[in-house]
């Protein structure tokens, strides 16, 4: 009898949750919102969310075609929860559909920004990407968009050093956010 099959989650879609796990885990901290200055918002949150996500695929991407497959299953994982979370929040069956698609038109468009971002060879086009998406074109403090570029720059170098596959399923390990950075940007010490 193969029914008791249909009822198991497939592998690649436990490591996709994982995974997503993990990216809103770090996309939570605290201190994106309090030193970063991101806003505490359901948008700010959906975008930090999506950067997270963004740096853990194009890791994935890395690894060739099991690794593209992973990614497309992350995103899965990722609109399905959207979905969730807006229903959840009572948005109507026919409203939830649409924001979703806006949702994810909005994602493949910082996934571009941002991809376009790490390749080029200064900061400029990185943080302007981040000030366009994560503060939506409103201000931030130049220290904090600086020290967000670099925390953005050094995951993708943290991500990009880490084995996959080699000891078990892959955690990723994100540097902690704003290590490093001046007096006034420490933990506790947000800015007004």
């Amino acid at each position: 009898m193969r029914l008791p099959r249909l009822f198991r989650a497939d592998r690649r879609d436990l490591v996709a949750q994982e995974l997503y796990g993990a990216a809103v885990r770090q996309a939570r901290l605290p201190a994106f919102y309090r030193q970063g200055e991101v806003p505490d918002t359901l948008d700010g949150r959906f975008d930090l969310v999506s950067l997270h996500v963004f740096l853990v695929m194009r890791r994935l991407k890395a690894e060739g075609a099991a690794g593209r497959d992973l990614a497309q299953r992350l995103y899965d994982v990722m609109f399905a929860d959207m979905d969730r979370s807006l229903r959840e929040l009572g948005v109507g069956d026919v409203g939830v559909g649409k924001r979703v698609k806006k949702m994810s038109e909005a994602y493949f468009g910082r996934v571009a920004a941002y991809h376009e971002a790490l390749e080029a060879a200064d900061d400029t086009a990185l943080e302007a990407a981040l000030r366009r998406n994560l503060y939506r074109g409103g201000v931030a403090g130049e220290d904090a968009l600086g020290a967000l570029g670099r925390y953005v720059r050094a995951a993708a170098a943290a991500l990009g050093a880490q084995a996959i596959g080699a000891d078990g399923p892959w955690v990723p390990a994100f540097p902690d956010p704003f290590r490093g950075t001046s007096e006034r940007f420490k933990p506790g010490r947000a800015r007004r």
